[in-house]
């Protein structure tokens, strides 16, 4: 069995949002029989990952230090819709059409925190790869852009539908959210290795 086998016979697509729409895929179970399947995607038709095989990300998640204290993170606490609570995420965003993902970053860092960011450049670094985000649900990607910022927090750019506090963490908060509170997964593993990483060279874990 390759990854490329195909387990199913047809899709359509069950609803038409801008952002995001629910599908239904004929699929074949391994007997055999047919079943429904049912993913979300933010693509459109003949744009799903499942039609087109493509692994370009839909957005980007930025591991953001302190360029004066490498011993600062920058976090943001968020309130998330389908959860009805708030949750510690590092900054993110979609990438829009024409965006590299350093310019959805730069844009994204300063939306929602005010502050400016400075990419670092890891070329090689598996930990900026494109990678699924809920595979079993969605067909979306994503990429992290890491990097240093600059400036002072603001919640002044933030759009009207989002509550976003940013805030720096420094190796002991980041420890207390990571044993305490409610973290995105991306959050819970980033913030791991930034607690291990060493100041003097705060992305040498990249080298991985």
């Amino acid at each position: 069995m390759s990854d490329k086998d195909t387990h199913y016979t047809d899709i359509r697509a069950l609803t038409d949002n801008p952002y995001l729409n629910l599908y239904e895929m004929d699929a074949v179970a391994s007997s055999g029989a047919p079943f429904h399947y049912y993913f979300a995607s933010r693509r459109k038709g003949d744009n799903i990952r499942i039609r087109t095989g493509l692994t370009d990300p839909e957005g980007v998640l930025v591991y953001a230090i302190d360029a004066d204290d490498p011993s600062r993170i920058l976090l943001i606490h968020q309130y998330r819709y389908p959860v009805g609570r708030y949750l510690y995420e590092l900054p993110a965003g979609l990438i829009e059409e024409g965006e590299t993902p350093e310019e959805a970053a730069i844009r994204e860092i300063r939306e929602e925190t005010g502050m400016v960011f400075t990419p670092h450049e890891a070329p090689g670094s598996v930990l900026t790869r494109p990678y699924m985000l809920a595979q079993g649900i969605s067909d979306e990607a994503g990429i992290n852009v890491f990097g240093t910022v600059k400036g002072e927090l603001t919640t002044s750019y933030q759009e009207d539908t989002e509550y976003i506090r940013p805030m720096w963490a420094d190796r002991q908060e980041a420890k207390r959210i990571l044993a305490g509170e409610i973290t995105s997964m991306r959050a819970q593993l980033l913030l791991s290795m930034f607690v291990q990483a060493d100041p003097s060279d705060p992305f040498g874990f990249l080298n991985i």
